[in-house]
């Protein structure tokens, strides 16, 4: 055994492997290679939830920032002390290590607004390739929609909310003549079909998500004062019952973490780690033009300093050109009762760096609770020999927490107050509905509207301790920065809307 379970500089402890009933060696995360992406894989019941809390301290510890998403309201307690649990005290004894309960910095969000800080994009910053799939249109009808987002653009018309899109899409199925010899025919039954779709959209929720103040991206890369990096945990439990909301979510987080980050090259640990839970979501009934650009920005992203972690029931859940680009691993218990799950754990099996004295895919079907089959990259950056191995206890609470909990973590949030209230300023509902600045739709866009943001920014904000900021203060300064990027965000989204439509064109 070359290495002590004592806390290593640069490592996240995952778990030991065992011979003769003791530890052999430790398995470690080096957080160097914490951007080179992984996965999370294993049945329901078989400990992925434990091991994406372990790592998500291990980051937090080391002065990374992270965000996951809570599907079950597991992952909360990570805001609280652990509780000594019998399973986890033994296991922590079986292991040679100390268990030792700890809490860390927490953020909720929630898109809904009900368990945590609200959660907003602009129709504009979400872009029609990833609304499109949310709204599950055809050829045809993301065609039209291109379109609506061209013409927007051309008359410096913001898409902020639902409604105006809906007036957008109006405007122009009013104006079809009109726009047919420069983009191409739109159809009135295309235009209704989206329409529709749209109210669908509303009905599930998604009218909360879109508007302003929109996030700030930024606000997820922060530490404590300790130096720890925030864990920022959505609720996702009602989210999941829109999937695709939930994955377009996701999917435009990762787009503006990669348009707003610049380039960092390796360092010796990732600014941001991101958990992708239910990751099948993100892949099902996905057009090829998205995969491909979902697979680029994994790629690219990690020159950002991020790290994507996908978590899923099975590995053949994600693409290969995706799975591929996974160089840490923690494989939990998979079950073979159909030749499809059957199929899963020979691949689950073939991904790992060989261990001659290890049968991986029958490993894979006896693997108790807590147990994985982990290979992470070692010092050279290749993948370690795959070892079974207990996974280490977490040190704070694995379950849910009380609302009175919750309530007091967001009470003390340095976001309470930030986005809490939408703001509706003139958009394109209130300027079509008045049919007035047709002339001005192609002025100011560099002098006189971004700068005087910029002078506000400056003048109001630009020395300010934010940390006394009033909730007003806040919620002021939110709303000039979302108006800010979305001004900025007519000009650019001409030229790439959103890295996600822009690899694909």
């Amino acid at each position: 055994m070359s290495e002590t379970p004592a806390a290593v500089p640069g490592k996240i402890l995952v778990g030991a492997s065992m011979q003769h009933g003791k530890p052999h060696d430790y398995r470690y995360l080096l957080l160097a290679f914490g951007n080179r992406h992984g996965l999370i894989a294993g049945a329901t019941g078989g400990g992925k939830t434990v091991s994406l809390q372990l790592l998500a301290e291990g980051f937090s510890n080391a002065g990374t920032s992270v965000f996951l998403a809570d599907v079950k309201g597991d992952l909360a307690g990570l805001s609280q002390p652990g509780q000594s649990q019998a399973p986890f005290v033994a296991r922590a004894k079986e292991i040679g290590v100390p268990y030792e309960p700890d809490r860390f910095p927490v953020a909720f969000w929630d898109v809904f607004g009900e368990q945590g800080h609200p959660v907003r994009a602009s129709i504009s910053e979400i872009g029609p390739m990833l609304l499109s799939r949310l709204l599950d249109l055809n050829d045809t009808q993301e065609g039209v929609l291109n379109i609506v987002f061209k013409v927007a653009d051309e008359q410096g018309l913001l898409l902020l909310d639902l409604k105006d899109l809906r007036a957008m899409l109006a405007h122009v199925a009013e104006n079809a003549a009109t726009y047919k010899t420069k983009y191409g025919n739109v159809a009135p039954s295309s235009v209704g079909a989206i329409q529709r779709q749209l109210l669908v959209l509303e009905t599930q929720g998604g009218d909360k998500f879109f508007g302003e103040p929109a996030l700030d991206i930024m606000d997820f890369l922060r530490v404590d004062r300790d130096g720890r990096g925030v864990i920022n945990i959505l609720a996702a439990d009602r989210l999941m019952r829109a999937p695709r909301l939930y994955a377009t979510f996701l999917l435009w987080m990762l787009s503006e973490l990669f348009e707003t980050l610049p380039e960092v090259g390796d360092l010796d640990k990732p600014k941001l780690v991101f958990f992708f839970d239910e990751a099948h979501l993100l892949f099902n009934d996905a057009p090829k033009a998205l995969l491909s650009a979902i697979e680029q920005v994994v790629r690219l992203i990690r020159s950002k300093g991020v790290g994507v972690y996908f978590v899923t029931q099975n590995p053949i859940d994600v693409p290969d050109t995706v799975l591929g680009q996974l160089g840490n691993r923690i494989q939990h218990v998979l079950r073979a009762f159909t030749p499809r799950d059957q199929k899963a754990v020979r691949a689950a099996a073939e991904t790992f760096r060989d261990n001659r004295a290890l049968e991986e895919a029958e490993a894979i079907m006896q693997l108790g609770v807590g147990e994985a089959l982990v290979s992470m990259l070692d010092a050279k950056g290749t993948p370690e020999i795959v070892e079974r191995a207990l996974i280490a206890p977490p040190a704070a609470r694995v379950g849910p927490i009380t609302p009175q909990e919750r309530e007091a973590i967001m009470a003390a949030s340095i976001f309470a107050g930030k986005y809490d209230t939408m703001v509706d300023r003139e958009s394109a509902f209130e300027r079509l509905q008045s049919n007035a600045g047709k002339g001005e739709s192609e002025s100011g866009a560099g002098g006189g509207l971004l700068g005087t943001i910029g002078g506000l920014l400056g003048g109001i904000f630009g020395k300010g301790d934010k940390k006394r900021m009033s909730p007003a203060e806040l919620a002021a300064r939110a709303a000039i920065q979302s108006a800010a990027r979305s001004a900025g965000t007519q000009i650019a989204r001409q030229i790439l809307r959103g890295v996600l439509g822009g690899m694909t064109k």
